[in-house]
C-alpha cells in the first residue's frame, strides 16, 4: 500500500475528520444566491465608505468653523447627510422586496422547491438554511451600516437639528436598523411563500412594508412615557425646552389645582382679555410634555425586541406552513 494511500486513511481509534462548515445543503444554498451575496457585501463596503468619509469631510468643515471652542450652525444638514439619511430609512423595505420576497417565491415558481423537497434533504432542513443564510446576511449588513451611522450622527446630534426620535434617525441608529430589516425580509419571505410567484410577491411585499413604517411611525411614541416639566407662566422658558435632548410631543397650560388647558386658552387679541382669562381659569404655569434623550437607547431596545419577536414568529409561521402544505 502506498504512502498516499495511508495518509489519507485514518489511524486506528481516530475518527474521520468531519467536513467543514460551507458543505452540503450550506454549501448548495451559498452556491445559490452567491450573485445576491456579493451585491449585498459590495453594497455594503460602499455603504460604510461613504459614511465613513462624509462624516471625515463634515468633522474637517465643522473643525475649519472652530467647533467645539466656537458656537457654529447648520442652517440645513449637508445633502450627503440627508441622502444617506434616506438611504438607510428605505433599506429595510428594499431588502424585504428584493432580497425576502423572491426567496421561497422564486424557487417555488420555476419547480426548484418541488424538486429539493423530493430528494433525501427534508423540507424543514432545507428552508431553515435558506433562512439562516438570507436572515444572517441582512443582520450582518444592516449592524454594520447602523453602527457607523450612529458613529456619524450621535457627536453632532446638536448641529444636524434632527430630532433624536423621528425616523432618519430613530430608525437608522442603535439596534433599531437591524430588527426593522429582519422583521421586513421575514415579512417578505412569507408573502412570496405565500403568492408562490414572484413579482406579485415582490409588490406585495413593497405594499405590505410601506404600511409597517407608516404604522411604526405612529407607534414608535408608545415605546416609552413622557415627562412633564412645569414653569411659572410670565418666567422665562428654560433653556432644556429649547434643547435637542427633548421632543416636544404636547404642551398646555395649567392652573395651581393642576387643572390642564389647551396652550391657546388665553390667547386674546388685547393683553387686558389675557389677563381676564387667565384670572378667571387659575392659570399659574406653562407644562410641555417630553421625551428625553436619555430614553431613547431603551425605548430603542424595546422596539427592537418587539420586531424581533415578530421575525421569530413569522419565521415559525413559514415553517409550520411549509411542513404541512406542498411548495
Amino acid at each position: 500500500m502506498s504512502t498516499t494511500t495511508l495518509t489519507e486513511q485514518p489511524r486506528a481509534g481516530q475518527s474521520a475528520k468531519k467536513p467543514g462548515l460551507l458543505h452540503g445543503l450550506t454549501w448548495l444554498v451559498l452556491r445559490q444566491h452567491r450573485t445576491t451575496s456579493w451585491i449585498v457585501v459590495a453594497l455594503t463596503v460602499l455603504g460604510a465608505a461613504a459614511i465613513i468619509y462624509e462624516r471625515g469631510a463634515m468633522a474637517d468643515m465643522l473643525a475649519g468653523m472652530g467647533w467645539p471652542d466656537k458656537d457654529v450652525s447648520l442652517q440645513n444638514a449637508p445633502q450627503s447627510y440627508e441622502y444617506i439619511a434616506d438611504a438607510l430609512g428605505a433599506l429595510p423595505v428594499v431588502l424585504a422586496v428584493f432580497i425576502g420576497a423572491p426567496l421561497i417565491a422564486s424557487d417555488q415558481e420555476h419547480g426548484t422547491a418541488h424538486l429539493v423537497t423530493t430528494q433525501s434533504v427534508p423540507r424543514r432542513r432545507w428552508l431553515a438554511a435558506k433562512l439562516a443564510w438570507c436572515l444572517s446576511l441582512v443582520l450582518v449588513s444592516t449592524l454594520v451600516l447602523s453602527a457607523l451611522f450612529s458613529w456619524w450622527w450621535e457627536p453632532y446630534r446638536d448641529l444636524l437639528l434632527s430630532e433624536w426620535l423621528s425616523g432618519s434617525v430613530f430608525d437608522t441608529t442603535g439596534p433599531m436598523l437591524a430588527a426593522l430589516s429582519l422583521f421586513l425580509v421575514m415579512s417578505g419571505i412569507a408573502i412570496g411563500m405565500l403568492i408562490r410567484r414572484v413579482l406579485p410577491a415582490m409588490l406585495g411585499t413593497f405594499f405590505f412594508a410601506l404600511a409597517v413604517q407608516v404604522a411604526w411611525g405612529q407607534f414608535r411614541h408608545l415605546l416609552g412615557s413622557p415627562h412633564i416639566i412645569k414653569w411659572p407662566l410670565n418666567a422665562d422658558t428654560p433653556a432644556m425646552v429649547n434643547s435637542s435632548d427633548i421632543v416636544e410631543t404636547d404642551r398646555w397650560v395649567g392652573s395651581a389645582d393642576g387643572q390642564l388647558y389647551p396652550w391657546s386658552t388665553c390667547v386674546e387679541q388685547t393683553e387686558k382679555a389675557t389677563n381676564a382669562c387667565v384670572r378667571e381659569h387659575g392659570i399659574v404655569d406653562n407644562v410641555v410634555e417630553y421625551f428625553g434623550y436619555p430614553q431613547m437607547p431603551g425605548m430603542q431596545w424595546t422596539g427592537a425586541a418587539l420586531l424581533l419577536g415578530a421575525t421569530a414568529a413569522v419565521a415559525v409561521f413559514v415553517l409550520w406552513w411549509a411542513s404541512r402544505r406542498p411548495l
